[in-house]
C-alpha cells in the first residue's frame, strides 16, 4: 500500500468518514479518467460521504423506532377504506405537522390500515432523519408501571416519551386502563402537548373513551383536550384489510378457514 494510501486512510478514520474510507480509491480512478477537476473530486467525496451518513442515520433511526414492521405510504390501499384522504396524507408526510408539534388522531374499526398508516408516516418521518418511537397503548403503560416501580419514571418520560420527535402510541381502547395506568397516559400526552407530535390510533369514538381511562371523565377530558387542540382526526371506515384478503384468498382457491393439513398428505 502507497504511503498516501495509508495516510488517506488515516484521516478518513479519525475524521469518521467510512464511507469515503471503502470508495475513495475507486472515485479516484472515475475521477483520472473523466478528467475531473480538483473541484469536481472534492465535490463528490463529500457528497458520497453525506449520502452514506444520511444512509446510516436512516438505518439507525428505523431500528431505535421500534416498528413491528416496515410500512410505506405507497404500499396503503386509499380506494379500499373511506375517509382517508390521498392528499391530506400526503401533505401530512412532508412531516411540517411534526415542525409545528400537531398531533394525529387515526380512528375506525380494526383492521382498517390504521397502524398502517400511523408506521408508514413515522418511517416517512425516520426517512427524513426525524427520531420517532412506536409502541402499543398497552406496551407504554407496562413500561411506564415498570419504571415507577423501579424508581426511573423521570427518566422513562425524558428518555422514552419525550425525546422522540414523534411518537406513535398503537391500539388506544383494545384495553381497559386502571386509574393508576390512566394517569400514566395523561403525563404522556400532558408532557408531550405543544413540545412534540403524536399518532393515536384507536378502535373508539371519543365519546367512548372515558371507559378507556377507568371512566375517569375529568382525566378523560383533560386527555382529549391536549390531543384534540392541535391535531389533524381521521375516520377511517370501510371492511377490514384481513377480511379483504382473506376473500381475495377464498377466490384464489385457497380456504384458510377450512384447510384440512391431512389432504396435503400423499
Amino acid at each position: 500500500m502507497a504511503v498516501i494510501d495509508t495516510q488517506i486512510e488515516t484521516f478518513c478514520k479519525e475524521l469518521q468518514m467510512p464511507t469515503l474510507l471503502q470508495e475513495y480509491h475507486q472515485l479516484g480512478n472515475r475521477a483520472a479518467k473523466e478528467n475531473w477537476k480538483y473541484t469536481e473530486y472534492l465535490y463528490e467525496a463529500l457528497k458520497l460521504e453525506a449520502e452514506g451518513k444520511a444512509a446510516r442515520s436512516k438505518a439507525t433511526l428505523t431500528k431505535m423506532a421500534g416498528f413491528p414492521t416496515i410500512k410505506t405510504l405507497e404500499q396503503f390501499d386509499f380506494d379500499f377504506t373511506v375517509g382517508v384522504n390521498r392528499r391530506q396524507i400526503e401533505e401530512l408526510s412532508s412531516m411540517a405537522f411534526v415542525k409545528h408539534n400537531e398531533n394525529i388522531i387515526l380512528l375506525g374499526q380494526s383492521g382498517v390500515g390504521k397502524t398502517h398508516l400511523a408506521i408508514a408516516l413515522a418511517y416517512a418521518a425516520v426517512q427524513k432523519r426525524i427520531k420517532a418511537r412506536f409502541m402499543t397503548a398497552s406496551d407504554l403503560i407496562i413500561q411506564m408501571a415498570r419504571a415507577k416501580k423501579e424508581k426511573r419514571y423521570d427518566a422513562f418520560l425524558r428518555q422514552t416519551v419525550m425525546a422522540p420527535a414523534l411518537l406513535v402510541i398503537d391500539e388506544i381502547g383494545y384495553f381497559p386502563m386502571s386509574k393508576e395506568d390512566a394517569h400514566h397516559f395523561f403525563q404522556v400526552i400532558s408532557r408531550r402537548y405543544e413540545r412534540g407530535s403524536t399518532i393515536v390510533t384507536s378502535n373508539l369514538v371519543f365519546s367512548q373513551w372515558s371507559g378507556i381511562f377507568a371512566n375517569d371523565k375529568v382525566v378523560t377530558t383533560a386527555i382529549l383536550d391536549r390531543l384534540l387542540h392541535h391535531s389533524h382526526v381521521i375516520n377511517i371506515l370501510g371492511d377490514s384489510y384481513r377480511v379483504k384478503e382473506k376473500k381475495e384468498d377464498q377466490n384464489n382457491g385457497l380456504d384458510l378457514y377450512e384447510f384440512d393439513p391431512k389432504k396435503t398428505q400423499n
